[in-house]
């Protein structure tokens, strides 16, 4: 009966084996490094879907009543409109929390975790970053 080690010095000893059995590794690493970005990217997909969903249906009024952000479909004319505005991520979620001229604050009606998707929503499709 042969022994593990007895096998893999055999296997070793063919050859090109150590440059196969590199290949498989680097082959391994990528498809792994792959399916880690695939998740990410779903993960940043799904966080940006809920806060697109918090602006045209969560907030009450729905944001899209009075606002424009074409990523969203809305051409809402009351409040600014969040392409041009281009406001970053900490703008909105202050005026969305606290509420800024005419807007309502939600940070009573929104748990802080809503506030920060639609935050990083609206920035991200307006360009604010």
């Amino acid at each position: 009966m042969r022994t593990l080690s007895a096998c893999a010095a055999r296997t070793e000893s063919r050859p090109g084996a150590a440059a196969r059995r590199a290949a498989a590794i680097i082959v391994a690493v990528v498809l792994a490094c792959a399916g880690l970005t695939a998740a990410a990217q779903t993960g940043a997909a799904s966080a940006g879907d809920e806060g697109k969903q918090i602006f045209l249906q969560g907030a009450q009024p729905s944001c899209a009543v009075c606002h424009t952000l074409a990523d969203a479909g809305s051409t809402g004319n009351i409040g600014p409109n969040l392409d041009e505005l281009k406001a970053d991520a900490t703008r909105v979620r202050r005026a969305v929390k606290e509420g800024i001229g005419n807007m309502p604050p939600f940070g009573a009606t929104l748990s802080d975790a809503q506030i920060d998707a639609v935050s990083r929503y609206v920035a991200r499709a307006a360009g604010g970053g």
